[in-house]
């Protein structure tokens, strides 16, 4: 079930929200976790209830696996034990086709590639039942009864596309009675976010949805600013379209008394990559902090320890989003441009502010197009493309030919526009947006200044209802699928 869509909007969230307070008012806390945890499940289910039991088993297994090694003196088998299989099912259903296709490549072999369906969301409860294990294993957290387990893995705000939830953080929110009482300026700023997320998602990244897709498809032939369109509109969509994603999840948790982590933090406007990854999906950069990078040694054995253990995490961040080479690229540039701004640090390298913030998102829309090509060298070719000056072109016909005819002297060519969009649109459309994701305050700084001030928060409510209606009518009959979906 999608957030953008109808039945979530109008039909399930209503009924789960009323039923949840409904249940914990008049029969108690157990019925109200018992109720979310199911609905939960439904909404995984939706998208395809043969999975269900997966994920049921997935959580058995940890949280027995998790019992065991709070019982055990050490418990570092069971541990050893869990992790393994927790690798082992993401590896099977997210890893096995990749690893196959490339044996054959490389070995001339012909295995047989099964057609595995990746489970949504398979990605984010694998890492956040590991986390658990691990923390259960470090004595930072106890287990709680089975229903407020199923309810931290399950709860519908993460599970398919995150946040990435701690259970040392979250099961004191589930166990806190104050939590399962209606709080409504909780639900006023949940609706608040709930909605500018909606908007990011349904009227500016799907509008650049189109563009994105028209490049993407015909790497081979783009002209220079075709190329450079289609990488920033790409930049701007996955921004608008995952950012949306967390923040709905973030006002559906405010909803439910939950404070989820925040996800984002205006990550376009970092000044180097070291703190575009702050800022950037910031619960999977903690996640590989504090279970993957420090237990490698982190930088306590040297700077080249430390630099071999950023550029191995930053790989397996890659592989974590998808099975493919282009990801693979796609991480192990972000861990070169990561090993080059620690030497920059380390040599007290210095440059005027604005060469360091477009530099640094120069370099990210550099990897963002490894990240959407089909493959390594579609995504070459698209570079390619932008940086052959030589292959400018303007559409021909028109204000453009008739206006800058004259540059057809400095070797400017005037061809049909393939772009699914007039130029003007286009660049005027991600202008206005680079205005945005540069300088413009994230809507998390917006409500916590609009907390502050009860009256704004208010006037607020009642500006983003009209948006809420107009993104809604927006929806149209088809909602379209968050791009983070298919990691």
């Amino acid at each position: 079930m999608l957030f953008n869509s109808y039945e979530f909007i109008f039909l399930f969230l209503p009924v789960t929200f009323l039923i949840f307070y409904q249940a914990a008012k008049r029969i108690g806390l157990r019925a109200a976790i018992f109720w979310l945890t199911l609905a939960s499940f439904l909404f995984y289910g939706w998208w395809d209830w043969r999975y269900v039991p997966l994920l049921f088993a997935s959580i058995c297994f940890n949280y027995g696996v998790g019992r065991r090694i709070e019982a055990s003196p050490g418990g570092k088998g069971w541990l050893i034990g869990g992790i393994t299989g927790n690798v082992l099912l993401l590896g099977f259903f997210k890893y096995t086709g990749f690893f196959l296709d490339t044996v054959n490549t490389v070995a001339g072999s012909h295995f047989s590639v099964p057609e595995i369906v990746l489970p949504l969301g398979i990605s984010f409860f694998t890492f956040t039942q590991t986390a658990y294990l691990v923390d259960i294993y470090r004595r930072e957290t106890k287990n709680d009864t089975f229903l407020t387990y199923c309810e931290f893995v399950t709860i519908f705000p993460h599970l398919i596309a995150g946040p990435i939830i701690n259970h040392k953080e979250m099961m004191p929110q589930f166990t806190a009675a104050k939590n399962y009482v209606l709080d409504y300026k909780n639900v006023a700023m949940g609706i608040c976010l709930f909605t500018m997320g909606l908007f990011k998602k349904v009227v500016i990244a799907d509008s650049l949805s189109p563009w994105v897709a028209n490049v993407f498809s015909r790497p081979e032939t783009l002209t220079f600013l075709e190329g450079w369109i289609g990488a920033v509109s790409y930049t701007f969509q996955l921004y608008f379209d995952f950012s949306g994603y967390s923040e709905m999840a973030l006002g559906l948790g405010l909803m439910f008394n939950l404070k989820l982590p925040v996800n984002f933090n205006s990550p376009y406007q970092a000044s180097n990559i070291i703190d575009f990854w702050r800022r950037w999906h910031m619960t999977l950069g903690l996640w590989v902090r504090d279970y993957l990078y420090i237990p490698l040694g982190g930088n306590r054995h040297g700077e080249f320890q430390k630099m071999r253990n950023l550029f191995v995490s930053m790989l397996i961040i890659g592989l974590w989003h998808g099975a493919g080479w282009t990801f693979v690229f796609w991480g192990g540039l972000h861990g070169v441009f990561l090993m080059i701004n620690h030497q920059w640090r380390r040599f007290h390298i210095t440059l005027p502010k604005a060469c360091n913030w477009g530099l640094t998102f120069l370099c990210v829309v550099v990897c963002w197009v490894f990240f959407r090509a089909a493959s390594v060298g579609d995504a070459l070719a698209v570079l390619a493309s932008m940086t052959d000056i030589q292959s400018f072109a303007l559409p021909n016909g028109g204000f453009y030919e008739k206006q800058l005819g004259f540059l057809h002297g400095w070797g400017v060519s005037f061809i049909p526009w393939a772009m699914n969009a007039s130029l003007a649109k286009q660049i005027g459309w991600l202008t206005l947006l680079a205005a945005v994701v540069f300088f413009a305050p994230n809507p998390l700084q917006l409500m916590e200044k609009a907390t502050k001030q009860p009256r704004i928060l208010q006037i607020m409510a009642g500006a983003l209802g009209i948006v809420f209606a107009l993104t809604a009518v927006w929806l149209g009959q088809e909602a379209s699928e968050f791009l983070y979906f298919q990691f």
